[in-house]
């Protein structure tokens, strides 16, 4: 059988599998073995088993996954994300709508020490919706916004989006992490502005001002600070190179484990064993998806799937202003019902070639990716994040009621990917600062 049939068939299979609800990493291993096995036989497939699951595994670079999801469960198990609410919410609280200013902001914060969107946007549902409600904001907006904040973890560093990303395509997952930061820092900008414009013109969005909330600004600033020195820390140590990326990841889970210590007085109680779990089983499904990615490109590669796609695409996109637009709507489509961490897997052995062979930068398409994830997690009606902030609200709460609040921070999203898109700089202009 010709190679490029049977990598077409490998494709065709794969499909086939995600759609009969196959585990992704049992589904990519699988065809990509089968593939590599009826192309190039046994002794190449012997080969790669023995080599690729291990050189994943044990490389020391990617080390830095384990442990920033460790801090990230770390910081959500301390429990510290009322305090950045409250600390911004006691800040806003003079600007009408400040409920929805303090879910973007701190989302925005919380973002820089989390790398989930779900455990972003399930934290703050629980956190902050029920407050919105009781003080008489607009359900469908006050769960929009969650949302789609939640989303912000995919692109302000550390994110796990990144980290796959620069796994696949062997780029620097240091640059990666500060080329997110101007382009995540410009997402919460836009969606304060959409909010503070519809609660200017639609006033009945939130209730008016009367007096000061109740609660302390400065407990609520004490209690933030810790986290925030700690996102300030390891962000600024990777820009100004005192660690590189695996340092800093194990500098952040130290940190938020001395914050959680410090949170229960020193006393590791009920919280530190199923915290430690959680990061476990959350690092091995990712390391078992992304050790069947690798088996299912190195197929694609043997079989010629990959060369065929370059040299095909060519002439439908022309250029790669063309093909960027193709990939955008290509992701945003997959994201409606795949997973991110399997959509890049799947995706980047046909799309990153495709990258290179368009002379595209590899950093400014990494955030360019990013922003299409996040846009995919958000978009109605199979997006990620809507699902887990349903799973966080109360009865009264319909569907309906998130997509309609949803929608216009979409549409923000589609202008700061077009301006992403038109300004490369705004990606790559911050990395090339760096001190290497």
């Amino acid at each position: 059988m010709d190679p490029l049939l049977i990598g077409v068939l490998a494709v065709a299979a794969l499909l086939a599998l995600l759609a009969l609800g196959v585990p992704v990493a049992v589904a990519l291993a699988t065809t990509g073995c089968a593939g590599m096995w009826l192309a190039a036989g046994d002794a190449f497939l012997e080969g790669q088993l023995r080599t690729l699951p291990f050189a994943v595994t044990a490389n020391y670079a990617y080390a830095v996954m384990p442990l920033f999801v460790l801090m990230g469960v770390l910081v959500k198990a301390a429990g510290v994300t009322r305090h950045l609410f409250q600390a911004a919410e006691l800040m806003l609280w003079r600007v009408r709508g400040s409920l929805y200013l303090a879910v973007i902001s701190g989302s925005a914060l919380f973002a820089a020490v989390s790398g989930s969107t779900i455990v972003n946007s399930v934290v703050f549902t629980r956190v902050a919706f029920p407050e919105m409600l009781r003080l008489g904001y607009d359900r469908s907006l006050a769960i929009g916004s969650i949302a789609a904040s939640g989303s912000f973890a995919a692109m302000i560093p550390p994110s796990l989006t990144m980290v796959i990303y620069a796994i696949i395509t062997e780029q620097s997952i240091g640059q990666l992490f500060i080329a997110g930061v101007i382009p995540g820092l410009l997402s919460a900008i836009a969606y304060i502005v959409l909010v503070v414009l519809m609660v200017r013109f639609r006033p009945a969005l939130a209730p008016a001002v009367s007096q000061r909330r109740d609660g302390s600004r400065r407990t609520a600033l004490l209690g933030s600070t810790p986290l925030l020195l700690l996102a300030v820390l390891v962000l600024g140590g990777l820009y100004a190179g005192w660690f590189p990326p695996s340092a800093a990841g194990a500098v952040g889970a130290a940190g938020a484990l001395l914050i959680a210590l410090a949170r229960f007085r020193g006393r590791p109680g009920g919280w530190l064993m199923p915290a430690l779990k959680e990061a476990v089983s959350i690092s091995c499904i990712i390391f078992a998806i992304l050790v069947g990615g690798l088996l299912f490109s190195r197929m694609l590669v043997v079989t010629g799937v990959v060369d065929g796609f370059v040299t095909g695409i060519e002439p439908l996109v022309g250029s790669a202003a063309g093909f960027l637009v193709l990939v955008s709507v290509m992701y945003i489509v997959l994201g409606t019902f795949l997973d991110t961490t399997s959509m890049m897997i799947v995706t980047l052995p046909f799309v990153y070639p495709a990258v290179v062979h368009f002379g595209i930068d590899p950093i400014w398409f990494g955030v360019i990716l990013v922003k299409l994830v996040e846009i995919s997690v958000i978009t109605p009606p199979i997006g990620l994040n809507l699902f887990a902030v349903m799973s966080a609200v109360d009865q009264d709460t319909r569907f309906g009621h998130l997509i309609r609040g949803v929608l216009p921070f979409l549409l923000v999203e589609v202008l700061v990917l077009g301006l992403l898109i038109g300004f490369p700089a705004l990606s790559t202009w911050l990395p090339q600062q760096m001190i290497q």
